[in-house]
C-alpha cells in the first residue's frame, strides 16, 4: 500500500482465521492460572494426542462461530471446588472472548482429582 494510503473502513481487507491450538492455549493456560487449579487432568475416553503435551484436559467444539469449551481439572485440597470451577468458567469465557472475539456458548469443568500433596493457594 502506498505511504499515507488508508485502506477504506467499509471494505474488509482479508480475513483473519485463528488455528484451533491458539483456542486450546487460551483455554489451558487461563484455567491453570486460576487459583486452586494445580493441573489438567486427562480428559477420559479420548485416546493418546498427538501432538505431546497437547491438549490434555481441554476438549473444544466450534460451531457457527461459537465455542463450547470443556476441561478436566486436578484442583487442590482445602479449596472451595464450587467457587475455583465458577472462577474457571468466567475467567475461560472472558479470555477467549476478548482475546480472539469468539462468543462462548459454555464452559463445563469437571473435576477429576483433588491433590491433597498441593497447598491450597
Amino acid at each position: 500500500m502506498a505511504e499515507g494510503m488508508q485502506p477504506s473502513s467499509d471494505k474488509p481487507v482479508g480475513t483473519t482465521t485463528i488455528a484451533p491450538g491458539v483456542l486450546f492455549t487460551i483455554a489451558r493456560l487461563t484455567a491453570l492460572s486460576v487459583p486452586g487449579v494445580v493441573a489438567l487432568a486427562p480428559v477420559p475416553g479420548v485416546g493418546r494426542v498427538v501432538r505431546r503435551g497437547g491438549n490434555v484436559g481441554v476438549l473444544l467444539d466450534v460451531r457457527d462461530q461459537r465455542v463450547t469449551v470443556e476441561l478436566h481439572l486436578i484442583l487442590a485440597s482445602n479449596t472451595n471446588v464450587r467457587t475455583v470451577c465458577r472462577a474457571v468458567q468466567a475467567d475461560v469465557s472472558q479470555a477467549i472472548e476478548q482475546m480472539v472475539g469468539m462468543p462462548v456458548d459454555r464452559v463445563d469443568v469437571h473435576v477429576q482429582d483433588i491433590d491433597f500433596s498441593a497447598p491450597a493457594e
